[in-house]
């Protein structure tokens, strides 16, 4: 008899993406640092990006919709992660607009069942010469639909 691999969970929304804590990832007390749950996050997102082909390779002026920044980050902690290895990020959008988007995510258990933290970010797309909102190309909003949590 051989045991089968477990499954990830059906996701009815976005996406589950994989990221790896690391040793020196954790504080003190053996926990992961508050500080990197955004960083793997966003480390998650711009994997996620780079798969639709944004991606920033040092020319804001050529970013296109990579040329953003973050007006708003709230982040809870639902419970502790207390040792290095494979982790994931759930990933999806809550709104989609013009100039903006708001992404909801979960720190997860690799397999996506266990959430350790939540939260949500506000993004605003940038024009790279004046640094004021624009909006985002269409393939960018093609990619972003694909991934809107439903309402309700």
């Amino acid at each position: 008899m051989t045991a089968e691999a477990p499954t990830a969970p059906v996701l009815s929304y976005g996406r589950l993406m994989p990221v790896t804590v690391h040793f020196d990832d954790l504080d003190a007390l053996g926990l992961l640092h508050n500080a990197r749950y955004p960083l793997l996050v966003e480390r998650a997102w711009a994997e996620l990006w780079q798969g639709h082909g944004i991606t920033f390779e040092g020319d804001w002026a050529a970013a296109g919709d990579a040329c953003n920044a973050v007006k708003e980050l709230t982040i809870g902690y639902d419970a502790p992660v207390t040792r290095p290895g494979a982790y994931a990020v759930h990933l999806w959008l809550d709104r989609l607009g013009t100039t903006g988007l708001t992404y909801g995510f979960r720190f997860c258990s690799a397999d996506g069942t266990t959430t350790y933290a939540h939260g949500t970010r506000v993004l605003v797309r940038l024009d790279a010469a004046t640094l004021r909102p624009a909006p985002w190309s269409e393939g960018f909003r093609a990619a972003g639909r694909e991934l809107l949590r439903p309402a309700g």
